[in-house]
């Protein structure tokens, strides 16, 4: 620094020193004569409001206080079972005063676990005015009560009060748009309302663009964040490089600060002489900073004429990629389980330990079998040269090495005359064992082991198991636990004789997927036409299983709607190929895998795909009743479900080839076989004989289109399958099963309407969709408020009538009328 430097900023601080005593001079007359007008202006408007909080009203203190915090308590309560109930509410609150509503008989059955009153508190809050950000309101009325009753300030009240009242509005204009298409409005009629003249005054672009800059000036206004230092914490390296590291402006202006440390106390303008320094500082670094930047620009200028190949598109690209991975990480990737976080999986505990399927060695029977064996060959010059015993839970394989030169078709004709000599049923001959050198003879054993669904469970095997829809079946002659992936399968045809564990299959393949999926991850569809096999199932409804809307019960018993659900998956099955093509993915693991990482965006219509099991119990009886129109829909997705997660199992105790018949085995390649009557039925189902030579009591064959396996299926009773649905079924759950797409059958178009008995509301509702040129029930649920089953029932008479064209999926219904003029013309003629 040159000479005299130092004196020069002396004599200038001097100067603004002088300059500072004249404006504060200025400042000090200013702030006296207004002083003396001040006595003209006293004036509060909210005195009587702030009188309210004094201690000397401490009796209206204690009882307003109480009353808020009760109410507040009570408001948020029925506000959290409204999120539950508002469904079966609506009807009942809608276009109601609350005295009428409190004291009226018919509406006396309400859902909402804070009665007639919470039920309408929250339908008023919620659905008629601002939706979800209402829960701000008992935020409000619990910070003034508090401070009220005890004197305790929960949190700032004036600054509650004012962020809450800003929230509220500006939460609620957004929920409106994001969410301006469901059947619950999130953002209540105040957002619905407003966004629906926002996007026609300056389009949905616009309206997003609006929402957005009104959400940026809140948080500004309300918590004025720092963003230098939120710029600082991203980017600290950009930052250090900023920061210049001189020596002569900012060690100069500290100097000058430190004379002025003894007239603190003394002069009154010190604050502002402070003040002027400091900025001046600031000024004087970022000068220094500028310059700075304008050297590094010009070296990185200088830099490119030296090096010019630079490949830009490149570097953008991975700068993008990292982005990307920076923001997944920063967020998280998506959890399908996080609507049910709290969700637990059954404990193993909730099943009976009946055995584990260990088997228990008789040596002395396997000596008199394997002698019989021996003795039996013998009297047909069938010469041995080893012989080997595996014992399983029920059947015991002797592996046998016939002598060179033994023909192998002479030993599968003896399996009735091996039979007679063990006296023993359901001897069954492999010739040869797959993958061996040998013959297997497989005899029953004298004493059955049961296999234990509890010990299937918490094996090793099935609990470290990574397969999409992993299935524990129970084990094999060797005893093995034996566990398939039913998505790779992709769909199951089981069949057998009455009596001989088809049904306790059926369970252990549900009790799999429950001990090992989380409701968001799989659902059920249950056709149960006998009734009584699959009932047990409906208390895990809200969990588990999916339905058509208009369905009151998930489990299906009546055949009659078994075609319609059928054909309400293909619906469902083709929805979900059109995700997938527009996704680019070919199958539902690439796409739940690419919407977990953020890279689908559910504005466009992208949701997670859950799997979709469907079990029939009894398929021969669909058959009969409804023959090719079942048949169809069912083959159908048996071809193409596959790469979209929807699976088949498919159960019959009639396996005859008019019930299973070409086009359906030919697409379920995974078979099940328990003990049928007769080899034609074996040949039927697995097209092999073997079935017929059973034993019966959960023996089974499986085949997946080679091989076929021998199994002891595992024994889980009806008192465990309760006990995991009551576990299930305690739990918190979805607000309503899985709603398939509505199926609307070809015939339904030609019903006619009794007019005397259409709906109170129908005129009004056709004007409502006519205007919108939008046949959406949801939409009549917001414009009408009325619930969710009143305005399907007006949909399906506006369908008849003509008004609306049929349902297109997940498309919107057409509009047929096109104008209020036409309407009136056709409601004219409707009427006569």
């Amino acid at each position: 620094m040159p000479k005299g430097g130092n004196e020069y900023i002396e004599q200038e601080a001097e100067v603004k020193i002088e300059k500072l005593e004249t404006k504060s001079k200025k400042k000090s007359t200013k702030k006296q004569t207004e002083s003396k007008k001040e006595p003209a202006k006293k004036m509060n408007i909210f005195k009587p409001i702030t009188n309210l909080f004094d201690e000397e009203n401490r009796r209206l203190n204690l009882s307003l206080g109480a009353f808020l915090s009760l109410f507040a308590i009570y408001q948020l309560l029925a506000f959290i079972s409204y999120l539950f109930t508002w469904k079966t509410d609506q009807n009942l609150v809608s276009n109601k005063g609350v005295i009428d509503f409190l004291f009226s008989a018919e509406e006396s059955q309400v859902s909402n676990h804070l009665g007639k009153l919470g039920a309408w508190i929250s339908h008023r809050f919620i659905y008629d005015w601002f939706g979800l950000s209402s829960f701000l309101f008992p935020l409000m009325f619990i910070t003034v009560g508090f401070f009220l009753l005890f004197r305790i300030k929960i949190l700032p009240i004036g600054r509650t009060i004012g962020h809450s009242l800003i929230g509220i509005v500006v939460i609620s204009l957004c929920l409106g748009f994001i969410t301006n298409d469901t059947s619950l409005a999130y953002g209540g009629a105040f957002g619905y309302e407003f966004n629906q003249w926002l996007e026609s005054a300056v389009g949905g672009f616009g309206a997003f663009m609006f929402l957005a800059v009104l959400s940026f000036i809140t948080i500004v206004i309300l918590f004025n964040p720092d963003f230098k230092k939120l710029w600082a914490k991203l980017f600290p390296e950009r930052i250090k490089k900023e920061i210049p590291q001189t020596e002569s402006g900012v060690l100069d202006i500290k100097a000058i600060n430190s004379i002025t440390d003894d007239q603190i106390a003394e002069d009154e303008i010190s604050e502002e002489i402070l003040f002027d320094e400091e900025e001046e500082a600031e000024e004087e670094k970022v000068e220094e900073i500028e310059e700075e930047e304008l050297e590094i620009v010009n070296q990185e200028e200088a830099k490119e004429d030296e090096d010019f190949e630079v490949e830009i598109p490149a570097e953008e690209k991975s700068l993008n990629d990292e982005e990307i991975n920076k923001l997944v990480e920063e967020f998280g990737e998506y959890d399908e389980k996080l609507d049910l976080s709290s969700y637990k999986l059954p404990t193993i505990d909730l099943l009976a330990a009946h055995g584990d399927g260990t088997p228990s060695i008789n040596k002395e029977e396997l000596e008199q079998n394997k002698n019989r064996i021996v003795e039996a060959l013998g009297h047909y010059k069938i010469e041995i040269s080893k012989i080997k015993a595996t014992v399983g839970p029920t059947v015991t394989l002797y592996e046998i090495i016939p002598a060179p030169g033994v023909r192998i078709s002479k030993i599968k004709n003896l399996s009735d005359d091996i039979a007679l000599s063990l006296a023993a049923n359901g001897i069954r001959i492999i010739a040869p064992i797959p993958g061996k050198g040998t013959i297997g003879i497989e005899v029953p054993n004298s004493t059955a082991q049961v296999v234990s669904m509890r010990a299937m469970i918490a094996s090793e095997k099935f609990q470290n198991t990574d397969m999409a829809l992993p299935i524990v079946l129970g084990k094999t002659i060797s005893n093995e636990t034996f566990i398939f992936d039913l998505a790779k399968a992709p769909h199951l045809l089981c069949a057998g004789a009455t009596g001989q564990g088809k049904s306790v299959g059926i369970n252990a393949i549900l009790v799999s997927l429950l001990y090992k999926k989380h409701p968001a991850q799989v659902k059920f569809v249950l056709v149960d036409p006998k009734k009584v096999e699959l009932t047990l199932y409906n208390k895990i409804e809200r969990h588990f299983l999916a339905k058509l809307p208009d369905s009151e019960e998930a489990i299906i018993t009546d055949t009659s709607k078994v075609v319609n659900t059928m054909n309400s998956l293909c619906i469902e099955m083709d929805d979900r190929y059109e995700l997938l093509k527009n996704a680019h993915v070919r199958n539902i693991k690439e796409y739940n895998q690419k919407f977990s990482t953020r890279k689908l965006n559910p504005e466009n219509g992208h949701r997670y795909l859950p799997y979709i099991v469907v079990v029939i119990d009894e398929f021969a009886d669909l058959i009969m009743t409804a023959g090719k129109e079942i048949e169809h829909p069912i083959a159908r997705i048996a071809q193409l479900a596959r790469a979209i997660g929807i699976h088949l199992i498919v159960a019959t105790q009639r396996p005859s080839v008019n019930v299973i018949t070409g086009m359906i085995k030919a697409n379920f390649p995974a078979r099940i076989a328990f003990k049928v009557s007769s080899k034609i039925d074996s040949r039927t189902i697995l097209d092999s004989s073997g079935a017929d030579q059973l034993i019966g009591r959960g023996d089974m064959l499986i085949s997946f289109g080679n091989d076929l396996t021998r199994l002891q299926c595992a024994f889980v009773d009806t008192p465990e399958v309760e006990a995991i649905c009551d576990f299930i079924g305690n739990q918190r759950a979805f607000p309503d099963a899985l709603l398939l797409p509505e199926y609307v059958h070809d015939g339904d178009d030609s019903v006619e309407v009794d007019l005397s008995t259409k709906d109170d509301l129908f005129e009004e509702a056709a004007k409502i969709l006519v205007t919108h040129q939008q046949g959406s029930a949801s939409l009549l649920q917001r414009k009408m408020s009325i619930g969710y089953n009143r305005a399907g029932r007006i949909i399906d008479q506006m369908e008849a009538v003509g008004i609306i064209g049929p349902f297109k999926g997940s498309k919107a219904r057409e509009v047929l009328i096109n104008d209020l003029v036409a309407l009136e013309h056709f409601l004219a003629e409707l009427r006569e």
